[in-house]
Protein backbone atom coordinates (compact mmCIF):
# COMPACT_ATOMS: atom_id res chain seq x y z
CA UNK A 1 0.00 0.00 0.00
CA UNK A 2 1.21 3.09 -0.83
CA UNK A 3 0.17 6.54 0.66
CA UNK A 4 -0.13 9.58 -1.76
CA UNK A 5 -0.78 13.08 -1.13
CA UNK A 6 -2.19 15.31 -3.95
CA UNK A 7 -1.57 19.23 -3.74
CA UNK A 8 -3.94 20.66 -6.56
CA UNK A 9 -6.68 17.47 -6.21
CA UNK A 10 -9.58 19.58 -7.40
CA UNK A 11 -7.54 20.48 -10.69
CA UNK A 12 -7.00 18.24 -13.80
CA UNK A 13 -4.29 16.43 -12.91
CA UNK A 14 -5.47 15.85 -9.62
CA UNK A 15 -8.72 14.87 -10.45
CA UNK A 16 -7.10 12.33 -12.77
CA UNK A 17 -4.59 11.12 -9.75
CA UNK A 18 -7.95 10.28 -7.45
CA UNK A 19 -9.57 8.39 -10.44
CA UNK A 20 -6.23 6.72 -10.02
CA UNK A 21 -6.67 6.16 -6.76
CA UNK A 22 -10.43 5.00 -6.68
CA UNK A 23 -9.46 1.97 -9.30
CA UNK A 24 -6.21 1.00 -6.97
CA UNK A 25 -7.62 1.16 -3.52
CA UNK A 26 -6.06 -1.79 -2.38
CA UNK A 27 -2.12 -0.37 -3.57
CA UNK A 28 -3.02 3.60 -3.33
CA UNK A 29 -4.24 5.17 -0.06
CA UNK A 30 -4.80 8.91 -0.19
CA UNK A 31 -3.46 10.68 2.93
CA UNK A 32 -3.61 14.15 1.97
CA UNK A 33 -5.29 16.72 -0.03
CA UNK A 34 -5.04 20.13 -0.97
CA UNK A 35 -6.52 22.59 -3.16
CA UNK A 36 -7.13 26.17 -3.98
CA UNK A 37 -10.79 27.54 -3.52
CA UNK A 38 -13.08 25.01 -4.81
CA UNK A 39 -14.70 23.81 -1.79
CA UNK A 40 -17.13 21.82 -2.74
CA UNK A 41 -15.53 19.93 -4.59
CA UNK A 42 -12.47 18.87 -1.80
CA UNK A 43 -15.40 18.34 0.55
CA UNK A 44 -16.01 15.46 -1.72
CA UNK A 45 -13.25 14.80 -2.57
CA UNK A 46 -12.29 13.93 1.31
CA UNK A 47 -15.64 12.11 2.00
CA UNK A 48 -14.49 9.58 -0.56
CA UNK A 49 -10.84 8.82 0.19
CA UNK A 50 -11.19 9.80 3.84
CA UNK A 51 -7.49 11.67 4.13
CA UNK A 52 -6.70 12.73 7.58
CA UNK A 53 -5.13 15.95 6.04
CA UNK A 54 -6.09 18.73 3.97
CA UNK A 55 -5.71 22.12 2.89
CA UNK A 56 -7.12 25.16 1.53
CA UNK A 57 -5.14 28.11 0.60
CA UNK A 58 -7.17 30.98 2.39
CA UNK A 59 -8.63 30.75 5.95
CA UNK A 60 -11.83 32.23 4.85
CA UNK A 61 -12.25 28.96 2.62
CA UNK A 62 -10.47 26.91 5.43
CA UNK A 63 -13.02 27.74 8.06
CA UNK A 64 -15.94 26.14 5.30
CA UNK A 65 -14.73 23.13 4.57
CA UNK A 66 -14.07 22.46 8.67
CA UNK A 67 -18.01 23.29 8.79
CA UNK A 68 -18.43 20.89 5.89
CA UNK A 69 -16.56 18.26 7.09
CA UNK A 70 -17.39 18.49 11.05
CA UNK A 71 -18.65 15.05 11.28
CA UNK A 72 -15.09 13.37 9.60
CA UNK A 73 -11.70 12.50 11.17
CA UNK A 74 -9.74 14.96 9.39
CA UNK A 75 -7.13 18.01 10.12
CA UNK A 76 -8.20 21.41 8.45
CA UNK A 77 -5.23 23.34 7.33
CA UNK A 78 -4.75 26.54 5.19
CA UNK A 79 -1.95 28.62 2.98
CA UNK A 80 1.57 28.08 3.21
CA UNK A 81 1.93 26.71 6.75
CA UNK A 82 -0.79 23.93 5.53
CA UNK A 83 0.60 23.06 2.76
CA UNK A 84 4.10 22.74 4.63
CA UNK A 85 2.77 20.23 7.07
CA UNK A 86 1.14 18.33 4.36
CA UNK A 87 4.10 18.23 2.40
CA UNK A 88 6.39 16.41 5.42
CA UNK A 89 3.34 14.24 7.01
CA UNK A 90 4.80 11.32 8.52
CA UNK A 91 2.85 8.69 6.87
CA UNK A 92 3.20 9.78 3.25
CA UNK A 93 5.19 8.07 1.00
CA UNK A 94 4.51 10.50 -2.27
CA UNK A 95 3.84 13.82 -2.66
CA UNK A 96 2.01 14.71 -6.41
CA UNK A 97 2.54 17.88 -6.74
CA UNK A 98 0.20 19.10 -9.14
CA UNK A 99 -0.47 23.24 -7.85
CA UNK A 100 -0.15 25.37 -10.30
CA UNK A 101 2.30 28.11 -10.00
CA UNK A 102 5.64 29.15 -7.66
CA UNK A 103 3.67 28.54 -4.38
CA UNK A 104 4.48 24.94 -5.83
CA UNK A 105 8.25 25.41 -4.96
CA UNK A 106 8.66 25.54 -0.73
CA UNK A 107 5.91 22.48 -0.24
CA UNK A 108 8.03 20.49 -2.53
CA UNK A 109 11.23 21.26 -1.06
CA UNK A 110 10.30 20.65 2.26
CA UNK A 111 8.89 17.12 0.89
CA UNK A 112 12.41 16.11 -0.45
CA UNK A 113 14.05 17.33 3.07
CA UNK A 114 11.24 14.47 4.53
CA UNK A 115 13.02 12.45 2.91
CA UNK A 116 9.05 11.86 0.44
CA UNK A 117 9.44 10.87 -3.27
CA UNK A 118 8.03 13.54 -5.67
CA UNK A 119 5.52 13.07 -8.65
CA UNK A 120 6.28 16.26 -10.19
CA UNK A 121 3.42 17.90 -12.23
CA UNK A 122 4.56 21.77 -11.28
CA UNK A 123 6.31 23.46 -13.74
CA UNK A 124 7.71 26.22 -11.85
CA UNK A 125 9.67 24.22 -9.35
CA UNK A 126 11.76 22.97 -12.02
CA UNK A 127 11.82 26.06 -14.42
CA UNK A 128 12.55 28.20 -11.50
CA UNK A 129 14.26 26.38 -9.28
CA UNK A 130 15.97 23.17 -10.43
CA UNK A 131 19.26 24.36 -9.81
CA UNK A 132 18.28 23.80 -6.16
CA UNK A 133 15.78 20.73 -6.16
CA UNK A 134 17.99 18.63 -8.01
CA UNK A 135 21.05 18.55 -6.36
CA UNK A 136 18.70 18.56 -2.77
CA UNK A 137 16.68 15.51 -4.25
CA UNK A 138 20.21 13.72 -4.85
CA UNK A 139 21.36 14.38 -1.61
CA UNK A 140 18.26 12.94 0.14
CA UNK A 141 17.82 9.78 -1.68
CA UNK A 142 14.45 11.11 -3.50
CA UNK A 143 13.34 10.41 -6.74
CA UNK A 144 11.48 13.31 -8.94
CA UNK A 145 9.09 10.96 -11.07
CA UNK A 146 7.56 13.57 -14.09
CA UNK A 147 3.96 13.56 -14.22
CA UNK A 148 4.17 15.58 -17.98
CA UNK A 149 3.84 13.25 -20.27
CA UNK A 150 6.41 14.30 -22.33
CA UNK A 151 8.92 14.15 -19.54
CA UNK A 152 7.54 11.31 -18.78
CA UNK A 153 7.91 9.29 -21.95
CA UNK A 154 11.57 10.68 -21.89
CA UNK A 155 11.98 8.94 -18.80
CA UNK A 156 10.51 5.85 -20.01
CA UNK A 157 12.51 5.56 -22.84
CA UNK A 158 15.60 6.25 -20.58
CA UNK A 159 15.11 2.99 -18.55
CA UNK A 160 18.03 0.52 -18.40
CA UNK A 161 20.06 3.25 -20.45
CA UNK A 162 23.63 5.46 -19.12
CA UNK A 163 22.55 9.30 -19.36
CA UNK A 164 25.99 9.06 -21.06
CA UNK A 165 25.00 7.30 -24.30
CA UNK A 166 22.30 9.69 -24.68
CA UNK A 167 22.70 11.95 -27.86
CA UNK A 168 19.93 13.92 -28.09
CA UNK A 169 16.13 14.85 -26.55
CA UNK A 170 13.58 14.75 -28.73
CA UNK A 171 10.93 16.40 -26.99
CA UNK A 172 7.23 16.76 -29.21
CA UNK A 173 5.05 18.97 -29.22
CA UNK A 174 1.20 18.94 -30.53
CA UNK A 175 1.76 22.83 -32.08
CA UNK A 176 -2.07 23.80 -30.34
CA UNK A 177 -4.42 25.52 -32.21
CA UNK A 178 -2.90 27.70 -34.48
CA UNK A 179 -0.26 25.46 -35.43
CA UNK A 180 0.85 26.49 -39.35
CA UNK A 181 -0.70 30.26 -39.26
CA UNK A 182 1.11 32.80 -39.79
CA UNK A 183 1.51 35.91 -37.57
CA UNK A 184 -0.74 38.05 -39.52
CA UNK A 185 -3.05 34.96 -39.06
CA UNK A 186 -2.93 35.29 -35.39
CA UNK A 187 -3.75 39.14 -34.69
CA UNK A 188 -7.38 38.83 -34.25
CA UNK A 189 -7.26 35.38 -32.42
CA UNK A 190 -9.04 35.39 -28.98
CA UNK A 191 -8.94 33.01 -25.81
CA UNK A 192 -11.95 30.82 -26.99
CA UNK A 193 -9.92 30.18 -30.40
CA UNK A 194 -6.63 29.58 -27.90
CA UNK A 195 -8.74 27.25 -26.13
CA UNK A 196 -9.70 24.80 -28.98
CA UNK A 197 -6.36 22.18 -28.26
CA UNK A 198 -7.19 19.32 -30.96
CA UNK A 199 -5.99 16.75 -28.95
CA UNK A 200 -5.25 17.53 -25.25
CA UNK A 201 -8.37 18.08 -22.41
CA UNK A 202 -6.02 20.51 -19.79
CA UNK A 203 -6.55 23.54 -17.70
CA UNK A 204 -6.81 27.14 -19.42
CA UNK A 205 -3.36 28.36 -18.57
CA UNK A 206 -1.79 25.36 -19.70
CA UNK A 207 -4.04 25.14 -22.98
CA UNK A 208 -3.19 28.80 -23.95
CA UNK A 209 0.71 28.06 -23.48
CA UNK A 210 0.42 25.15 -25.91
CA UNK A 211 -1.06 27.78 -28.06
CA UNK A 212 1.87 29.96 -27.87
CA UNK A 213 4.55 27.03 -28.09
CA UNK A 214 5.79 28.79 -24.44
CA UNK A 215 4.57 25.27 -22.32
CA UNK A 216 7.10 23.81 -24.51
CA UNK A 217 10.23 26.17 -23.49
CA UNK A 218 8.92 25.52 -19.97
CA UNK A 219 9.31 21.93 -20.96
CA UNK A 220 12.70 22.67 -22.22
CA UNK A 221 13.99 24.16 -19.10
CA UNK A 222 12.24 21.09 -16.79
CA UNK A 223 14.16 18.56 -19.19
CA UNK A 224 17.39 20.22 -18.79
CA UNK A 225 17.29 19.82 -15.04
CA UNK A 226 15.53 16.88 -15.19
CA UNK A 227 17.86 14.58 -17.26
CA UNK A 228 21.38 16.70 -16.86
CA UNK A 229 21.63 17.79 -20.23
CA UNK A 230 22.81 20.72 -22.12
CA UNK A 231 20.32 23.20 -24.12
CA UNK A 232 21.99 22.09 -27.48
CA UNK A 233 20.79 18.53 -26.75
CA UNK A 234 16.86 19.22 -26.70
CA UNK A 235 15.28 19.62 -29.77
CA UNK A 236 11.49 20.12 -30.41
CA UNK A 237 9.58 18.30 -32.60
CA UNK A 238 6.50 19.18 -33.77
CA UNK A 239 3.89 16.42 -33.96
CA UNK A 240 0.38 17.22 -34.74
CA UNK A 241 -0.82 13.97 -34.34
CA UNK A 242 0.26 13.66 -30.19
CA UNK A 243 0.90 9.90 -30.16
CA UNK A 244 5.27 10.08 -29.91
CA UNK A 245 5.29 11.90 -26.57
CA UNK A 246 8.52 12.10 -27.02
CA UNK A 247 12.05 10.42 -27.66
CA UNK A 248 15.64 9.54 -27.17
CA UNK A 249 17.93 9.38 -29.47
CA UNK A 250 21.13 7.48 -28.49
CA UNK A 251 25.26 7.43 -29.49
CA UNK A 252 24.56 4.70 -31.71
CA UNK A 253 21.44 6.22 -33.44
CA UNK A 254 18.94 4.62 -31.92
CA UNK A 255 15.99 6.26 -31.15
CA UNK A 256 14.13 5.09 -28.34
CA UNK A 257 10.56 6.76 -27.40
CA UNK A 258 7.06 5.83 -25.73
CA UNK A 259 3.72 6.23 -27.56
CA UNK A 260 0.28 6.34 -26.57
CA UNK A 261 -3.27 7.54 -26.93
CA UNK A 262 -3.23 11.48 -25.72
CA UNK A 263 -4.03 10.26 -21.82
CA UNK A 264 -2.52 12.28 -18.92
CA UNK A 265 -3.69 8.99 -17.01
CA UNK A 266 -0.97 7.15 -17.74
CA UNK A 267 1.81 9.13 -16.92
CA UNK A 268 0.53 9.88 -13.89
CA UNK A 269 0.17 6.46 -12.83
CA UNK A 270 3.58 5.66 -14.06
CA UNK A 271 4.57 7.97 -11.72
CA UNK A 272 2.60 6.60 -8.77
CA UNK A 273 3.52 2.91 -9.46
CA UNK A 274 6.85 3.21 -11.36
CA UNK A 275 8.50 0.82 -12.09
CA UNK A 276 6.05 -0.93 -12.13
CA UNK A 277 2.63 -1.19 -14.33
CA UNK A 278 -0.98 -1.79 -14.41
CA UNK A 279 -4.04 -0.99 -16.55
CA UNK A 280 -4.90 2.75 -16.43
CA UNK A 281 -8.96 2.94 -15.95
CA UNK A 282 -10.55 4.23 -18.69
CA UNK A 283 -8.07 4.24 -21.20
CA UNK A 284 -7.91 4.08 -24.84
CA UNK A 285 -5.76 1.88 -26.49
CA UNK A 286 -3.36 2.76 -29.29
CA UNK A 287 -4.41 1.43 -32.52
CA UNK A 288 -2.04 1.73 -35.18
CA UNK A 289 -3.65 1.24 -38.02
CA UNK A 290 -6.31 3.48 -36.66
CA UNK A 291 -3.70 5.97 -36.34
CA UNK A 292 -2.20 4.96 -40.07
CA UNK A 293 0.57 7.88 -40.53
CA UNK A 294 2.95 9.89 -37.57
CA UNK A 295 4.16 13.17 -39.12
CA UNK A 296 6.70 15.49 -37.42
CA UNK A 297 7.95 19.15 -38.29
CA UNK A 298 10.37 21.93 -37.55
CA UNK A 299 9.04 24.31 -34.74
CA UNK A 300 8.54 28.02 -36.13
CA UNK A 301 9.70 30.01 -33.44
CA UNK A 302 9.77 33.46 -35.68
CA UNK A 303 6.06 33.17 -35.61
CA UNK A 304 5.79 31.36 -32.29
CA UNK A 305 7.94 33.95 -30.44
CA UNK A 306 7.47 32.61 -26.92
CA UNK A 307 9.55 29.50 -27.47
CA UNK A 308 12.60 31.07 -28.92
CA UNK A 309 12.52 33.41 -25.65
CA UNK A 310 12.24 30.60 -23.41
CA UNK A 311 15.57 28.92 -25.10
CA UNK A 312 17.77 32.85 -24.39
CA UNK A 313 16.26 32.20 -20.95
CA UNK A 314 16.93 29.21 -20.15
CA UNK A 315 20.98 30.00 -21.90
CA UNK A 316 20.94 33.11 -19.70
CA UNK A 317 20.19 30.75 -16.43
CA UNK A 318 20.00 32.37 -13.19
CA UNK A 319 16.79 34.41 -12.24
CA UNK A 320 15.67 35.04 -15.91
CA UNK A 321 13.79 31.80 -16.50
CA UNK A 322 11.67 33.22 -13.22
CA UNK A 323 11.05 36.00 -15.03
CA UNK A 324 10.22 34.30 -18.72
CA UNK A 325 7.80 32.24 -16.59
CA UNK A 326 5.94 34.60 -14.45
CA UNK A 327 5.56 36.85 -17.11
CA UNK A 328 3.83 34.62 -18.73
CA UNK A 329 1.72 33.74 -16.60
CA UNK A 330 0.55 37.11 -15.82
CA UNK A 331 0.37 37.93 -19.85
CA UNK A 332 -1.78 34.93 -20.28
CA UNK A 333 -3.94 35.98 -17.63
CA UNK A 334 -4.62 39.36 -19.06
CA UNK A 335 -5.24 37.38 -22.04
CA UNK A 336 -8.34 35.28 -20.82
CA UNK A 337 -9.76 38.48 -19.30
CA UNK A 338 -9.35 39.97 -23.21
CA UNK A 339 -7.32 42.96 -21.45
CA UNK A 340 -4.62 41.57 -24.38
CA UNK A 341 -3.91 40.62 -28.09
CA UNK A 342 -2.77 36.91 -28.62
CA UNK A 343 0.77 38.19 -29.96
CA UNK A 344 1.18 40.78 -27.07
CA UNK A 345 1.48 37.52 -24.59
CA UNK A 346 5.34 37.11 -26.11
CA UNK A 347 5.94 40.91 -26.48
CA UNK A 348 5.14 41.19 -22.49
CA UNK A 349 7.04 38.79 -21.70
CA UNK A 350 10.27 39.60 -24.01
CA UNK A 351 9.80 43.40 -22.02
CA UNK A 352 10.23 41.99 -19.29
CA UNK A 353 13.08 39.97 -19.70
CA UNK A 354 14.58 43.01 -21.15
CA UNK A 355 14.32 44.80 -17.71
CA UNK A 356 15.59 42.03 -15.42
CA UNK A 357 18.86 42.31 -14.22
CA UNK A 358 19.61 38.98 -13.70
CA UNK A 359 20.79 37.14 -10.14
CA UNK A 360 23.30 34.22 -11.31
CA UNK A 361 22.64 31.56 -8.42
CA UNK A 362 19.41 32.46 -6.60
CA UNK A 363 17.82 31.46 -3.63
CA UNK A 364 14.35 30.37 -2.94
CA UNK A 365 13.61 34.33 -1.66
CA UNK A 366 15.48 36.06 -4.74
CA UNK A 367 13.65 33.43 -7.08
CA UNK A 368 10.08 34.70 -5.26
CA UNK A 369 11.91 38.31 -6.02
CA UNK A 370 11.97 38.11 -9.33
CA UNK A 371 8.77 36.71 -9.56
CA UNK A 372 6.81 39.65 -7.69
CA UNK A 373 9.20 42.07 -10.19
CA UNK A 374 8.24 40.57 -13.27
CA UNK A 375 4.42 40.80 -12.08
CA UNK A 376 5.55 44.55 -11.92
CA UNK A 377 7.25 44.73 -15.30
CA UNK A 378 3.87 43.53 -16.79
CA UNK A 379 1.66 45.83 -15.42
CA UNK A 380 4.25 48.91 -15.92
CA UNK A 381 4.25 47.93 -19.72
CA UNK A 382 0.84 47.04 -20.48
CA UNK A 383 -1.60 49.47 -21.89
CA UNK A 384 -5.39 48.56 -20.67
Amino acid sequence: MKKIGVMGSTGSIGTQTLEIARKYRDRLQVVAVAAGSNVKLLEEQIREFRPKFAVMWSEEAAADLRRRVSDLDVEIACGMDGLLRMASLREMDILVTAIVGMIGIQPTIEAIRAHKDIALANKETLVTAGHIIMPLAQENGVSILPVDSEHSAIFQSMQGEKKSRIKKILLTASGGPFRGRERKDLEQMRAEDALRHPNWSMGKKVTIDSSTLVNKGLEVMEARWLFGVGLEDIQVVIHPESILHSAVEYQDGAVMGQLGVPDMKLPIQYALFYPDRYPVPGNRQLDLFEVAKLTFQKPDMETFTGLKLAFEAAKTGGTMPTVFNAANERAVELFLHNKIRFLQIAEVIAAAMEEHKVVSDPNVEQILEAEAAAHESVENNINY
